[in-house]
């Protein structure tokens, strides 16, 4: 078996990255955007407890303390993706965060992955903006921290994908952060977690051609980041506790969904379990 390859969103998580937060990180809470001040102590804590849910599911955990003094480089999902050829060191659209492609891409080359494909400017994009459909169809949103040259570079860095882009919702600005997968999270090759409201409507059109079930999370659980969910595998779901009606409609849907608890290093952040982490393999 390949030690690399994720252009899936949903099939069994074999090996992942993650970075922990480290003790600097919480003195720039503010300078980053953050809600308030992380605890370091109950931060490291609860990451502890979320790298041991993603070992109990059978995947590979690699760690990486790449950033120090950045809070945001706990959300591993952001800087890179992982393709069939390697990785592919993104441009984040958020300046404070342009250091990371390179630490990413220096962990993982440590642990035997190649870099086959590094963004420039002009582009940007954050992987929280990447969906994978399939692996051959790469969805997009062209928003405030994903650019049109970003999504071009996409194109350019997995010849043979399909690259559909989306325009995404202003929202509350270009201050607030409005991924992709703040709307959309695949839970099976025919299922995903979406919060309609804000969904472009090709992208509703899209799943339905494509035969893609939908699981649509509440009003009142769209600000907790109740879309946002890591698929461990098929209908397999690692989810953020306290979005109680999106796991119960998750789990009417056939769904097995384990919760952890992120006060510290998902609510303040606002990154949830998709963003702390960068899938590597999956089978």
């Amino acid at each position: 078996m390949s030690e690399y390859g994720s252009q899936s969103m949903t099939g069994a998580l074999k090996r992942v990255l993650v970075r922990p937060p480290l003790p600097e990180d919480a003195a720039a809470w503010r300078e980053y955007g953050w809600r308030s001040e992380p605890d370091p102590v109950a931060a490291a804590s609860e990451h502890e407890a979320f790298c041991l849910l993603l070992e109990e599911a059978g995947a590979e955990v690699i760690v990486a303390r790449h950033d120090a003094g950045n809070p945001d480089a706990i959300y591993a999902y952001d800087p890179v993706l992982v393709g069939a050829a390697g990785v592919v060191a993104l441009r984040p659209g958020k300046e404070g965060r342009r250091r990371e492609p390179d630490g990413v891409a220096a962990a993982l080359r440590d642990v035997g992955l190649p870099v086959a494909h590094e963004l420039a400017e002009p582009a940007t994009v954050e992987g929280g903006d990447t969906v994978w459909l399939d692996e051959r169809t790469l969805l997009a949103g062209r928003g405030y921290r994903t650019n049109g040259a970003g999504i071009d570079a996409l194109e350019a860095a997995f010849p043979g994908v399909e690259v559909i882009r989306f325009d995404l919702p202003h929202y509350n600005g270009a201050a607030e952060v409005m991924h992709l997968m703040s709307f959309l999270s695949p839970l099976d090759v025919d299922l995903a977690l979406v919060y309609p409201r804000l969904a472009p409507v090709r992208l509703l059109e899209l799943l339905a051609e494509r035969g893609i079930g939908t699981v649509e999370v509440s009003d009142e659980e769209f600000e907790t980041m109740g879309p946002n969910v890591l698929a461990l595998g098929p209908r397999r779901a690692l989810a953020l506790e306290g979005n109680d009606e999106t796991r119960r409609r998750m789990e009417r849907a056939g769904v097995d969904v384990v919760t952890y608890r992120g006060d510290e290093i998902s609510r303040k952040g606002d990154g949830g379990p998709t963003c702390l982490t960068r899938p590597l393999l999956r089978a």
